[in-house]
């Protein structure tokens, strides 16, 4: 139970494994994600280890595989994933992936280039159909026989004998849509407008062979004269990337040629769905397996990128690998090693041997699906120091606590809590859909935060009594109007009314819980909410940094730093509880000792407190609230101060006094000799680096007393400082309250009370307001204020409350494991 609030213990491990078996052995290891393996060759190139060329090609078969994932994509193939987890291949089973997925890959580019090579004979043929067709159209318009008798009436007629008939030339083709414009003006102002252009738009959209893509094409026909022309139009089309067809001259020849295409375009259509059907069922086939081939040649690649930070030893038949694991699993791990020496074959078991270092371990919290969320709170801050306190299972209860101290609303609670009710009833289901959208991954991984944050508001709201900015009348109200108000003229002929608490009868004895629902009604709500928040943030701000400097007293005790507890602990123990653990007493103690006959004679805390601190006692409008409170308050304040020294200057002068000591006490010479029943030198030497190990850098042999007095007093400035500049930021409770109820209540009176308008239907326009209403409740009140309150409450947490005894300065236990592998994370 002791591991959940500090990290687990650590040890640094060697490894001895033949050569044989390492790829099985790591495999497993790989399998349980217990080990993190430390690099022994950092100063050797990537390209010069051992297992490059193992990696390299892992890597050749990650690419084939990524091809084929693409394709199947791209016809729209949805991608079998059973869950399967498979067992890592040996590595004489390289060979065949590799011959499959070479197969696999040849097979499939040999389709796509014939398919490719298909579909653009196909589009040539489809395109000459279309000009055929298209051509013809304009020769049958041109060829008009009244055109021809008017021409020839405007010719002498002895002439006409003489005059040799005009043959013109022309070229067809088909163009994009969108180049006809500036192909028109391209040949009007080159061929400086001796040419005839006729363009007819291609209804039905071709697909492009190279590309996949539907494009919009129109077919042209140019007349002109002489070959000059006929060369300049050829270059124009060729720039513009229009493709030109032979076209007959003829009406007999078209036709013919027309039939020849369109039964070429049959047999085309033919092959091309006979290849599209052989290319579906070959990818429809890969898709059944492609994520087992995905995982079994990650997992390759990863053990084979493992050995390569191991060193080899001069025989070439063992490895060595240096490995930082829990001390917890170290039995869970020898099984694993000798399950990978069975399954390799091999006859010589694997060594694993525990080593000692004066190296920092990483810090590794074990976590659960609930207690992840509030451990990445935690570690977003920093990674907590080896073995240092936790404030991830304190966390569980003081992170939703406060921001329901914020988000206080019974009605945005329940919503709230249903929504994460959904979200862990059903995570099984929304795991395996993989839901890719990074925003709904992080709220579904914050699920069990949410749900609690939405408990504690019920709870907090139910305080409150604020539901919807409405109060629910459950008991009864405390007050009684009729007792001080007797008269049915004043009840009636009068719009507010004052109630003196003060008066028998009035007030009925305490609300049972939360507070009474006749302050919603009550025109001071406001006044008193401010009064009773104010302090309810200031007492539990207190308490939570008063319990963060209580957890650094559990630091000391283990690291063994009893100076860190005498003139550390004890004096900020002291002077906060002297200075803001006296206002709190206050705080109770005057609602316990003012009534509501005297409350009117109340001095205020706020003066009291400044008073406290400036000695000043002859203040007439602020009497005091009990007697000796000068004798005490001043008694307090010199505590405080008195604390101060021991924390600057006195830790300080007891470093250096020990420093001094031991250096004294190493320069003197026994002659060798040990004496009495003290440690021998390798046990002197491992107490060493333990002790070396959990002691900060005042308790290094390399003692710097100047830099040792400024960071003593920067530490002291910034917690006395600190004690006050926190506390006033827990008044962020107070003021977020405040705003969501507000802004709640704002909401409710312009919007809900548009449909409890008598002027107006009454059921159509309640449905419109109610959703309007609705949308806005969770767009604003839920959504944007509940991010507000999560991020405030996160602040509290990582600066007011952490910074008492968590450094967070440690690395991350990142042990290899194949578990991103199968969640679809590859990276190394």
């Amino acid at each position: 139970m002791g591991e959940l609030f500090r990290s687990e213990e650590m040890t640094l491990a060697q490894l001895f494994l033949q050569s044989e078996s390492a790829y099985c052995c790591v495999s497993e290891l790989g399998e349980i994600g217990m080990v993190q393996f430390r690099d022994l060759n950092p100063d050797v190139n990537v390209f010069q280890r051992k297992f490059v060329n193992e990696v390299r090609r892992c890597e050749e078969m990650d690419r084939k595989l990524r091809f084929v994932e693409k394709e199947i994509k791209k016809a729209n193939i949805n991608i079998v994933d059973t869950g399967e987890n498979p067992e890592v291949p040996f590595p004489r089973d390289m060979i065949d992936l590799e011959a499959t997925f070479e197969k696999l890959e040849n097979e499939l580019k040999e389709i796509n280039t014939n398919q490719e090579a298909l579909k653009k004979n196909f589009l040539e043929l489809t395109e000459l159909k279309h000009i055929l067709r298209r051509t013809q159209q304009f020769f049958d318009e041109m060829e008009d026989p009244s055109l021809m008798e008017e021409s020839s009436t405007l010719l002498d007629p002895n002439e006409v004998g003489r005059v040799a008939p005009l043959r013109l030339g022309f070229v067809a083709g088909v163009i994009g849509r969108e180049r006809i414009p500036t192909f028109e003006r391209m040949l009007w102002r080159v061929c400086r407008g001796n040419v005839f252009l006729r363009q007819a738009d291609i209804e039905d959209p071709l697909e492009d062979p190279t590309t996949g893509d539907h494009v919009y094409k129109s077919v042209f026909i140019i007349f002109f004269q002489g070959d000059q022309l006929k060369n300049r139009v050829k270059k124009i089309c060729e720039g513009f990337r229009a493709s030109l067809y032979p076209c007959p001259e003829t009406p007999q020849e078209r036709k013919e040629m027309a039939a020849g295409v369109n039964t070429r375009i049959d047999d085309l259509q033919m092959v091309l769905n006979q290849t599209e059907d052989h290319r579906q069922h070959v990818l429809q086939a890969a898709a059944k397996t492609v994520r087992v081939w995905f995982i079994k040649v990650r997992k390759m690649k990863a053990i084979y990128h493992t050995l390569n930070l191991c060193n080899i030893d001069v025989t070439q038949k063992c490895l060595i690998a240096e490995i930082w694991c829990p001390v917890s699993d170290l039995d869970s791990i020898q099984f694993a090693l000798r399950r990978g020496t069975e399954k390799s074959g091999s006859t010589v078991p694997s060594i694993l041997n525990r080593m000692q270092t004066k190296q920092t371990p990483p810090t590794y919290n074990k976590t659960n699906k609930f207690t992840s969320g509030f451990q990445n709170i935690v570690d977003a801050y920093g990674i907590g120091n080896y073995r240092e306190i936790n404030p991830a299972p304190y966390t569980i209860i003081t992170f939703p606590f406060l921001f329901a101290v914020m988000f206080g609303d019974l009605g945005h609670g329940i919503l709230m809590t249903c929504a994460a009710l959904y979200l862990v009833l059903r995570e099984t289901r929304l795991i395996a859909q993989k839901n890719e959208n990074e925003m709904f991954s992080m709220v579904f991984a914050g699920r069990y935060i949410i749900l609690l944050m939405g408990i504690f508001s019920i709870y907090t709201g139910i305080i409150y009594n604020d539901c919807f900015s409405k109060s629910l009348n459950v008991f009864g109200s405390s007050w009684s109007v009729r007792a001080m108000f007797t008269a049915k003229e004043t009840l009636e002929g009068n719009r507010m009314l004052q109630l003196d608490p003060a008066v028998q009868g009035v007030f009925g004895g305490p609300y049972p819980i939360g507070i009474d629902p006749i302050w919603n009604l009550a025109s001071n709500k406001l006044t008193f909410l401010n009064s009773f928040k104010m302090k309810m943030s200031v007492i539990l701000g207190v308490i939570h940094m008063l319990f963060g400097v209580t957890l650094s007293l559990f630091n000391h005790t283990y690291f063994k730093k009893p100076l860190n507890i005498w003139l550390g602990f004890i004096p900020e123990i002291v002077f906060m509880g002297s200075l803001f653990g006296y206002l709190v007493i206050l705080i109770f103690y005057k609602w316990t000792a003012y009534n509501a006959e005297i409350s009117k004679d109340a001095p205020s805390l706020l003066i009291a407190f400044i008073n406290m601190f400036l000695f000043n006692y002859n203040d007439p409008t602020n009497k005091p609230l009990y007697r000796g409170q000068m004798a005490i308050q001043c008694l307090l304040v010199v505590i405080a101060l008195a604390c101060v020294p021991c924390m600057l200057i006195v830790k300080t002068l007891v470093l250096r006094k020990q420093y001094l000591w031991r250096k004294h006490l190493g320069t003197q010479n026994f002659g060798g000799i040990r004496v009495g029943n003290g440690p021998t030198e390798d046990e002197a030497e491992i107490i060493q680096h333990d002790q070396l190990s959990q002691h900060s850098e005042e308790d290094f042999d390399c003692f710097n007393f100047a830099d040792v007095a400024v960071h003593q007093a920067i530490h002291t400035i910034e917690y006395c400082l600190g004690c006050i500049s926190n506390t006033a930021s827990y008044l962020r409770l107070w003021a977020l309250s405040l705003a969501h109820a507000q802004l709640s209540e704002v909401l409710w009176s312009m919007v809900m009370k548009i449909g409890f308008s008598p002027n107006i239907g009454f059921s159509f326009v309640i449905f419109i307001v109610f959703a309007f209403f609705a949308t806005l409740t969770v767009c604003i009140l839920l959504i944007m204020e509940g991010l507000s309150a999560f991020l405030h409450a996160l602040r509290l947490h990582w600066v007011e409350f952490q910074n008492k005894f968590y450094s967070g300065q440690g690395f991350k236990f990142m042990p290899f494991t194949f578990n991103s592998i199968l969640e679809g994370k590859f990276e190394d």
